[in-house]
């Protein structure tokens, strides 16, 4: 069986094609996944189920005590959820990229803070390290949502 020769003219079409389908898409699929992860991650800790506790809890422990743990793993599942829901309000990116990146500043402490919960040795994160480093991801994804935002200067 012979294979037909490939147009070049239609694979350029088709590749603009693509590309034009991810422009289109990129943003609000950017938006929708960035409200599951958050969303769905603050809600399993709201309800008890979520296995960052250990970790969360160690970090309490090294920074400002136990005693206000509960308090605080309950205040960044709401802080989860209100960055996953402010995510799907295009408007709202001047808001809610500030929380984001207080928010990775404070999940992503463990790196430093408890090590002995986040490497086991130079360079080979934990489970639990791999599951922060990979905030990286979600920070490039934020980026790239701001980027699309327009200026102030364009509303006068």
């Amino acid at each position: 069986m012979a294979i037909k020769h490939v147009n070049k003219a239609n694979v350029l079409r088709l590749d603009e094609r693509i590309i034009r389908l991810f422009r289109v898409s990129y943003i609000p699929l950017a938006r929708f996944a960035l409200f599951v992860v958050f969303f769905w991650f603050g809600f399993i800790k709201l309800t008890g189920m979520s296995p960052a506790g250990e970790l969360a809890e160690a970090l309490t422990a090294k920074t400002i005590g136990t005693e206000y743990f509960d308090l605080l793993f309950k205040l960044i599942a709401l802080l989860e959820c209100l960055v996953g829901i402010l995510f799907l309000v295009p408007k709202a990116v001047r808001i809610v990229i500030p929380l984001l990146f207080f928010h990775m500043a404070v999940v992503c402490a463990p790196l430093v803070l408890v090590p002995e919960m986040t490497w086991q040795s130079f360079m080979v994160p934990t489970l639990e390290g791999q599951y922060i480093i990979k905030n990286i991801v979600i920070i490039a994804v934020a980026f790239g949502i701001a980027a699309h935002t327009e200026p102030l200067n364009k509303f006068k």
